[in-house]
């Protein structure tokens, strides 16, 4: 082996011996088979492991990491090439202008790749936002994924500046003095931006669910970037920075899954225990056999004796927490308590007052009940 390399040696084309020849030609035509097998690997990977996944990502790394991985692989076995045949630099005076065009090469296809990235990721996030209500995210993933590719061009071109020699600190302190320039005039607007990324990532509420805050009350109709637009109960349109509503706090009353119902009943003082039982019992059984009373937690209690009624506390939830349908249960609910009530002979109780009159060495005498009822 040493003697046919030996005699390799002896023999030379352009100043490059036939033995550095063979071997250049060798690594090269390896590149080639291990960049093939590369690409083979990670269909492989993708249509075997990745696809059987549940989640995406992994298919998006892996789709957008198989071209620039294997060009790398490319640009390796090139450059490795060049250097193996190390060309005189009387005859090929290219050598070190090949290894600066090999770094400017691997950055762009780092830069391939991110970009690649972002554009995979775009697509997966995009396809989620469509499943949801909300058309924010919708906006904000495109921007968001233009923002970065913007950001990726600007670094990559700063980052070949410096690999080519030029000095590129003058140029990022122009960059952060107008960049200072340009939030300080645009700092509410940014301001915005990233409150409408705080609620798309919290996702307090959604488009159509009824809020309440300490300052407004109302339906979300549109949520922008920069503003969120609420109609109020008395039709008027409140448009609120989204800034301002990040920071507040927001009771989104559509979060619930049902409607709660509290009240009172009130009975007059004659009645009796048995009867009180029977409707406490009875309004028990109401509730129970109602298909549109939620039956995880209800109430039906004697708990007060009121100035002027035996007051029965109610505290039960509608099933649905539609508005119309919440209302429904409770006409009907009522009504069937009105109905077991008057089956039992007894009588709801109002405000009223008894007056005593008395005469001089007479023993006082109650004067007929005069009753009113409550405004």
């Amino acid at each position: 082996m040493s003697q046919w390399w030996a005699m390799l040696s002896q023999y030379t084309i352009l100043d490059i011996t036939l033995g550095r020849w063979l071997l250049a030609v060798l690594v090269l035509f390896a590149s080639l088979v291990a960049r093939r097998m590369l690409i083979a690997t990670f269909h492989t990977l993708v249509g075997k492991i990745a696809r059987r996944t549940e989640t995406m990502l992994d298919d998006v790394l892996l789709e957008a990491s198989e071209r620039p991985a294997g060009y790398l692989l490319m640009l390796v076995g090139i450059l490795l090439t060049i250097h193996i045949l190390q060309p005189p630099e009387k005859v090929f005076p290219i050598v070190g202008l090949l290894d600066q065009v090999g770094k400017v090469a691997s950055i762009l296809i780092g830069m391939w790749f991110v970009w690649r990235l972002i554009d995979g990721l775009a697509a997966y996030f995009s396809a989620r936002a469509r499943r949801t209500d909300s058309a924010l995210d919708d906006q904000l993933v495109p921007f968001i994924a233009k923002t970065l590719k913007i950001f990726l061009v600007l670094t990559a071109v700063l980052v070949i500046a410096q690999n080519m020699g030029y000095s590129i600190s003058g140029l990022i302190a122009s960059l952060g003095i107008g960049g200072i320039a340009v939030a300080m005039a645009a700092r509410d607007t940014i301001a915005n931006v990233f409150g409408s990324i705080m609620i798309l990532v919290d996702r307090p509420f959604m488009v159509g669910d009824w809020i309440r805050t300490s300052e407004f009350e109302g339906v979300v109709e549109e949520v922008g970037f920069r503003s969120t637009k609420i109609r109020t109960f008395a039709k008027t349109l409140i448009n609120v920075p989204n800034s301002h509503l990040a920071n507040m706090v927001i009771d989104n009353i559509d979060a619930r899954s049902v409607r709660r119902v509290k009240m009172r009943i009130g009975l007059t003082y004659q009645t009796t225990p048995a009867q009180m039982r029977a409707a406490i019992e009875g309004i028990e059984r109401i509730l129970a056999e109602h298909p549109g009373v939620d039956q995880d937690y209800k109430l039906v209690k004697f708990d007060e004796f009121e100035d002027s009624a035996l007051s029965i506390f109610l505290y039960y939830f509608s099933a649905s927490k539609v508005w119309e349908e919440y209302l429904q249960v409770r006409q009907e609910v009522n009504m069937q308590i009105m109905e077991l009530l008057e089956s039992l002979g007894l009588e709801f109780a109002f405000p009223s007052r008894t007056v005593y009159l008395q005469l001089e060495g007479d023993e006082p005498l109650p004067v007929a009940g005069r009753r009113q009822e409550e405004a």
